[in-house]
């Protein structure tokens, strides 16, 4: 897992060079020449983290309609939805997920464009739909994703971003900040803040992460990474739903992890950070720039919101990788999990 952490920045500039902007770049064209009236993302585990943000990203920049599947709609009760007009991505890092497969079969058969974003470009998801997009993550050794999860993320955002340009190709501003990332992420990787945290919450009992707006997928994924790696229940709200009632069960006994950018989103976390202080709260933020009242934070070089993702997660992966050694398990493979889950 420490190794599949650490070769994010190698995998950011990977999908950076023309091999695969290009390809990727291509398919965001043909998705923009169909203009679809609103999208649809289908994804399982991790991969429905990414497809949440690939929702943001669809709504705030395309200005469409996003939606996240229930395939078990499709799959268990033969719910055959009117997809004509409709983009329909399928996004899981093996790509062999049948229920997954059967969406996208399903929603092709009704007219819809369909794209995977795979690590696997032979996989039967990729097979299944119009169009496909290789995340080039390369072989993932632990069980729980990490370096996959990311480069989802970029390829989601590369491909919004051509979408949004009309002819596929993304903007010289975003090439400059895409040119950046791999140092920026290295840096934050070297930051051992995460790993000394480690030792400070090794014997909690349960764990809340919260975040809004583009922050929001990478608090659930986060929340995922310390459920199956150290076995702690960790809750994953957005700041607006811990308000509505979750709230109550955080004091001084329950760590707090919230992400809080620069952005609208992290604007309006303040006021979350507000609440959790009357509750004395042990609030750790991940975030690039200091936050008054917390007990901690996990610094994060400033970018734009919506490439923020791509930075955020890192340092919860490490405290997550270093919680679970601290705890005495084995992140790599934690058990009843496999790599590859196939539903139906």
């Amino acid at each position: 897992m420490a190794v599949d952490i650490g070769e994010q920045p190698e995998v950011y500039a990977r999908l950076s060079e023309p091999e695969h902007a290009d390809a990727i770049a291509a398919v965001a064209a043909r998705v923009a020449a169909r203009q679809p009236r609103h999208v649809v993302l289908t994804a399982r585990g991790t991969s429905d983290h990414a497809a949440l943000y690939g929702a943001y990203l669809t709504e705030i920049r395309l200005g469409l309609p996003a939606a996240l599947a229930s395939p078990s709609g499709i799959t268990l009760y033969g719910a055959r939805p009117d997809l004509s007009e409709a983009l329909v991505i399928g996004v899981s890092q093996s790509g062999g997920s049948p229920d997954l497969v059967e969406v996208l079969r399903v929603a092709r058969a009704a007219g819809a464009l369909t794209v995977a974003v795979t690590n696997q470009p032979g996989s039967s998801l990729a097979e299944a739909a119009e169009l496909a997009i290789d995340v080039a993550a390369g072989p993932e050794r632990a069980v729980a994703a990490t370096k996959t999860y990311t480069a989802e993320l970029l390829a989601l955002l590369m491909l919004v971003e051509g979408v949004r340009a009309g002819d596929g190709a993304l903007p010289a501003q975003e090439r400059a900040t895409l040119a950046v990332l791999p140092e920026l992420a290295a840096l934050t990787l070297a930051d051992p803040t995460a790993t000394e945290l480690a030792e400070r919450y090794r014997f909690a009992a349960r764990l809340v992460t919260t975040g809004r707006g583009y922050a929001y997928p990478t608090v659930r994924e986060a929340a995922l990474k310390l459920m199956e790696t150290s076995y702690l229940a960790a809750l994953a709200f957005s700041g607006a739903d811990l308000l509505h009632g979750p709230l109550a069960m955080t004091d001084p006994d329950v760590p707090v992890l919230a992400v809080v950018g620069e952005g609208p989103g992290g604007t309006a976390m303040r006021e979350v950070l507000t609440r959790l202080g009357e509750r004395r709260a042990d609030v750790v933020a991940v975030g690039p720039s200091p936050v008054e009242g917390a007990a901690a934070q996990l610094r994060v070089p400033a970018l734009d919101e919506r490439h923020a993702p791509l930075l955020d997660i890192l340092p919860l992966q490490q405290l997550a990788l270093a919680l679970a050694l601290a705890r005495g398990e084995n992140p790599d493979s934690p058990r009843g999990l496999q790599k590859i889950t196939t539903t139906r």
